[in-house]
């Protein structure tokens, strides 16, 4: 998976996802309360041993906050546990890098088969051999110039502190 612009619903924690389902939108908060908990218990899927993930994000999807600085510091917190997990790997393009495209959306491409991109209005499901081969060449680009394992730990270490310190700004 591949994701420039917010977490992806499998690594939210339930307060980011409520407010992913909600913010921006005309949606009732008990319908995106019940909606985030469906995905936090469809995030069940990351302890099955037998499942592979891969996922790679941007910097800019990491930093972009949908509510409280201290909301974040738990969603960093939920990426760095995530990344743990022997059968999931998880890289950041951090911005020092230079990115190897545009990262004009996210995708989700499912066993190499199928790649998914979720719109505001619905999702585009591509199974062209192109599109494919075009998704998975951007996912690899991206993927080789992520971080992983104790640089990723740094890197969202130091986001950590950045929300820590935007939270106490905002508190004064």
């Amino acid at each position: 998976m591949f994701q420039s612009a917010m977490i992806p619903a499998l690594l939210q924690t339930g307060e980011y996802a409520r407010l992913a389902l909600a913010v921006g939108r005309d949606v009732d908060e008990g319908d995106a309360a019940k909606a985030a908990a469906v995905r936090v218990e469809a995030q069940a899927v990351l302890f099955e041993d037998s499942r592979r993930f891969a996922f790679v994000l941007t910097e800019g999807a990491v930093r972009t906050w949908p509510g409280s600085p201290k909301l974040m510091v738990a969603q960093l917190d939920r990426l760095a546990q995530v990344a743990t997990l022997p059968h999931v790997r998880l890289g950041v393009v951090p911005w020092s890098v230079q990115a190897p495209a545009f990262p004009l959306h996210g995708f989700t491409i499912y066993d190499g088969s199928v790649s998914v991109v979720e719109s505001l209005t619905g999702d585009l499901t591509l199974t062209g051999p192109d599109e494919l081969a075009t998704h998975l060449e951007i996912f690899e680009a991206f993927a080789g110039v992520a971080v992983y394992g104790d640089e990723l730990r740094d890197l969202l270490g130091r986001i950590a502190t950045d929300f820590r310190e935007l939270s106490r700004r905002l508190e004064e």
